[in-house]
């Protein structure tokens, strides 16, 4: 099933039944909604929903909740990761898990707000991160057993194997970077884009910002860019080695007829603690 921005591919052979074996992943952007939902006994993908462009992601994703009969499920686990602009990455030296609410003074006067942590062990960090309000009861009345993970949680886990790399992952109007050298985590960022032109500047505002050795870095796409489209020939520019990222953790049957890179950061969900 598809409409004009939306696609949705199911395995024939999925049981609703066996939902209770299966975990359902969630990636919001700020543009884009997608869904992913893993046997965890046979290790295959059993669906696939992908909406890119959305004007209200949150909205978005509550109306389905209430209309998709996916969604209604009852799943093993269910992971969501949210982007957020009020995020922050804390060296675990200095991370106080007891004293969390000292914290909240990085995220401006919302008083009341939930506060949110998420390890990066690989990188040495906790990851501090809060919601609005309404993005908060939104999943809290329609996905309540969900474990959240702010934006960058993906990318940290498809970083997981790579010594020195910048990661981009893209929707059809955004993309999020993340740039490690020798196993540290040394960038990462969230940018909407209208088109190639956009991207960049951004990408050169980053090279040089961070001095990034385009010869000797690989960069790593994944997400809405195929090869030879206006993003990737703006990438190609300036970087010699340029790989897909694959999350290569499940049994891709359905997305045969995909890029495998498509759906990459949403799998690597799975990874996630």
């Amino acid at each position: 099933m598809n409409s004009k921005n939306s696609i949705l591919l199911v395995d024939p052979d999925f049981d609703p039944n066996t939902a209770e074996n299966c975990n359902l992943l969630i990636k919001i952007t700020a543009d884009s909604l997608s869904y992913a939902i893993i046997d965890k006994g046979s290790n295959e993908i059993k669906a696939v929903y992908d909406q890119q462009e959305c004007i209200n992601t949150i909205q978005t994703l509550a109306n389905k909740t209430k209309t998709d009969s996916y969604l209604m499920l009852s799943f093993k686990e269910i992971k969501i990761s949210v982007y957020t602009e009020n995020s922050i990455a804390v060296p675990n030296e200095l991370f106080d898990a007891d004293n969390l609410n000292q914290y909240a003074n990085y995220f401006g006067d919302d008083q009341g707000m939930n506060l949110y942590t998420q390890p990066a062990n690989n990188f040495g960090l906790t990851s501090i991160f809060t919601l609005s309000k309404f993005v908060d009861q939104t999943l809290a009345s329609s996905l309540a057993h969900g474990k959240l993970f702010d934006h960058t949680a993906p990318l940290h886990a498809l970083a997981k194997e790579k010594n020195t790399a910048l990661l981009l992952d893209f929707s059809a109007t955004s993309f999020n970077v993340l740039y490690i050298k020798d196993e540290k985590l040394v960038f990462q960022n969230y940018y909407q884009i209208d088109n190639s032109e956009e991207l960049n500047y951004y990408v050169l505002f980053i090279i040089n910002q961070l001095k990034i050795n385009t010869t000797e870095t690989e960069i790593s796409l994944s997400g809405i860019i195929h090869k030879e489209d206006a993003n990737y020939t703006c990438l190609a520019k300036y970087f010699k080695i340029i790989n897909f990222g694959n999350a290569d953790t499940q049994n891709h049957k359905i997305l045969e007829d995909m890029p495998a890179h498509y759906y990459s950061s949403l799998l690597a969900l799975d990874l996630c603690e």
